[in-house]
């Protein structure tokens, strides 16, 4: 990666085509995120979400380690004085303050995985590992409860008595028990970890993206308002979306047989 693209926050950026890479970079601290770390990773989202022409993002991590989770030493005491606030033009990274992204997000993880790291693989939309990759959700042990949504999607993806197992007692799992729960979508060498985490991403970067932003807005609407509240929807988006210019293109590289070229409007 092009380490000229780091910032001060330790966070780095580099566009690929319509994919943006975001990348953790503390590789010295297992990438921990400490209070920099955080609000860059916000900030960096926040950017991703306001640039037309960036498509899908990638999370990936410097380094041996995807995160040791919290840095606890340097943020505890901003916790107990009333959390942290992410800047104005930033998203939560975890989606459990503020506006939610629109946008897809891929990520990719390695080595450590702890925590907070569990919590961002939950909140991702496509999540690959390596194979040693190693997870755990370690706050029972820490003295404080999952506070990034890991109480909430770790039970919807993986089955209550499964997820409970790891929240409950801090144990640790590998990748493979990860995929067989639903973590992951796929599990591969680590040599190949990023440019699998970029393939997928390009396959979506090449989707008409007023659809693939409905796709995500009509699911996250499902799992926050209900069933009934996602389908009420559905038609009016529908309508919105088959007079726009990537639907008729859509049908007319069907009709050519070739592949569509999507301009997002």
């Amino acid at each position: 990666m092009n380490q000229a693209t780091s910032t001060a926050g330790r966070v780095t950026r580099e566009q690929r085509g319509q994919v943006l890479l975001i990348g953790l970079d503390r590789a010295t601290k297992r990438n921990a995120f400490d209070s920099a770390m955080l609000e860059d990773l916000s900030r960096a989202l926040g950017e991703y979400e306001r640039d037309e022409q960036l498509r899908c993002a990638v999370l990936f991590a410097h380094g041996e380690h995807f995160t040791a989770g919290l840095d606890l030493m340097e943020l505890t005491p901003k916790l107990a004085s009333g959390g942290i606030a992410y800047p104005e033009d930033g998203i939560d990274p975890w989606g459990v303050i503020g506006p939610r992204r629109s946008k897809p997000v891929v990520i990719a993880v390695q080595g450590a995985c702890w925590t907070a790291g569990i919590e961002l693989l939950l909140n991702a939309d496509i999540a690959i590992a390596a194979s040693n990759a190693r997870f755990a959700q370690l706050e029972v042990l820490r003295g404080i409860s999952p506070a990034g949504g890991a109480t909430l999607r770790f039970p919807r993806v993986a089955g209550w008595t499964r997820a409970m197992r790891y929240m409950l007692t801090g144990e640790e799992f590998d990748a493979a028990t990860a995929l067989d729960m639903g973590l992951l979508v796929e599990v591969v060498a680590p040599e190949h970890l990023l440019a699998r985490a970029i393939d997928y991403a390009e396959r979506i970067a090449k989707a008409a993206p007023l659809a693939v932003r409905a796709t995500l807005q009509s699911a996250f609407l499902a799992l926050e308002q209900g069933e009934e509240a996602a389908l009420a929807q559905l038609n009016p988006q529908l309508m919105q979306q088959v007079r726009s210019e990537d639907a008729r293109e859509g049908v007319m590289a069907m009709l050519q047989k070739r592949q569509p070229v999507f301009l997002g409007r």
